[in-house]
């Protein structure tokens, strides 16, 4: 590294949905409780925790609200939507008049009527992207009119376009509606019919596709319609160097969250295998990590979604899994390249919000956070990273957005924010 280079570093490791509540069959403990976790536990006894209420009152518990407080940009001022996040990652150019909306690949229960099926899977088996793009290509070649256009994205999450369309139509998430018949979350509002529409027909031309009945002889489930929901417009950030002062980058298997690094200005950079599941190259962020600091970035945003998939699935075990590849390939080897060089650095660990096992979606609990400075070393043997002792510290954030100007250590306030 050149000496030029040598400025403090500041690293955010974004585990997603970690947080969760108390589980009977984990003794009255959550999976961050319960799952091994050295690296973090080192960090968080010699560092600080607090917890940060990243999801405005008011506003639902998405991820694209909680990566952006994270991140420090107030969700109440900026989110225009989460598929129009998706597409700016995607690489569509949006105009003023575009209406955005998340295209899932689903599985659907095989009842007649479309009305009376149940939300089996919202993420169709975790289809493959190559999969997906045959039955995306399909569904454009019947469902495209002039103005609305699909675009392929990455596994089951892709994208709608729609040239001056509809705008107060009420959408349900397909992960909040697991094992439910469909019927009381179906498209509502002006616009709604052309939707559900959409999405009537979708089932029909999927049915019977050659990539389903393929799916079907090797036991995978089918991705048998899709599910429009997350409507959004073009969105518009700062940028993240003229707010705090640095170049960084972002890590990430998912659009929302690359798309989001993309309009902040941040590096967007992929890895080779990161699927945003539990099966992700978690070694591969690591590294990509340490190579963007390498290359002169002051600032490395990761985001890993494996914790949150598990939570929306309600695998316990999973879940546990997940923390601890996170905490071994990931944090560990950050930490100790750092420590090896002998950097200055700041490292942050937390979700961007809960996804309880029990519940099987996102909540607006305020989340845990730690943040390590090697430089400010102070142990504390019974402080510890999980959804409880952190409220005893003493620190909040009650507005999210507010936590990335301590971690940049843009102001030195450490209680209610």
């Amino acid at each position: 590294m050149d000496d030029g280079k040598k400025g403090k570093k500041y690293i955010v490791i974004l585990i997603d949905g970690a947080a969760d509540y108390r589980l009977g069959k984990l003794g009255a403990r959550t999976p961050l409780q319960v799952a091994k976790k050295p690296a973090i536990d080192y960090l968080a006894k010699n560092g600080i925790v607090g917890m940060v209420n990243t999801i405005p009152y008011g506003m639902p518990p998405g991820s694209d609200t909680g990566n952006l407080s994270v991140l420090g940009y107030d969700p109440a001022r900026y989110l225009t939507g989460r598929s129009s996040l998706e597409a700016v990652s995607i690489g569509i150019e949006l105009g003023d008049d575009d209406i955005t909306f998340r295209t899932n690949l689903v599985t659907l229960s095989g009842e007649d009527e479309y009305e009376e099926k149940k939300m089996i899977d919202y993420s169709a088996g975790e289809i493959t992207t190559g999969q997906a793009r045959s039955l995306i290509t399909a569904l454009a070649k019947k469902l495209e009119r002039k103005a609305i256009k699909f675009y392929t994205g990455v596994s089951y999450r892709h994208v709608m376009v729609w040239k001056n369309g509809p705008q107060n139509i009420e959408l349900t998430p397909p992960h909040d509606i697991t094992s439910k018949k469909i019927k009381d979350y179906l498209p509502k509002g002006d616009g709604s019919e052309a939707i559900l529409g959409m999405m009537k027909e979708s089932s029909r031309i999927l049915e019977n596709h050659d990539v389903n009945i393929k799916r079907a002889c090797e036991g995978k489930r089918a991705a048998n319609s899709i599910w429009l929901w997350g409507m959004g417009k073009k969105p518009s950030l700062d940028s993240f160097k003229d707010k705090y002062g640095i170049d960084g980058s972002v890590i990430s298997a998912v659009d929302l969250v690359k798309g989001i690094g993309i309009c902040a200005g941040l590096r967007s950079i992929d890895v080779k295998g990161a699927t945003g599941n539990i099966d992700t190259n978690f070694s591969g962020k690591a590294d990509a990590a340490i190579k963007e600091i390498e290359d002169g970035q002051d600032f490395v945003y990761i985001h890993i979604e494996a914790p949150d998939e598990c939570g929306h699935k309600g695998s316990i075990g999973q879940k546990i899994r997940a923390i601890e590849l996170i905490d071994e390939k990931v944090v560990k080897k950050i930490k100790q390249y750092f420590d090896m060089l002998r950097i200055d650095y700041r490292l942050m660990v937390l979700p961007d919000h809960p996804t309880p096992i029990e519940k099987k979606t996102h909540t607006t609990d305020p989340v845990p956070f730690l943040i390590f400075d090697n430089r400010k070393i102070k142990e504390n043997k019974n402080q510890v990273f999980d959804e409880f002792y952190p409220q005893r510290s003493g620190i909040f954030f009650e507005h999210g957005y507010r936590l990335m100007d301590f971690f940049l250590e843009k102001t030195q306030k450490t209680k209610t924010q």
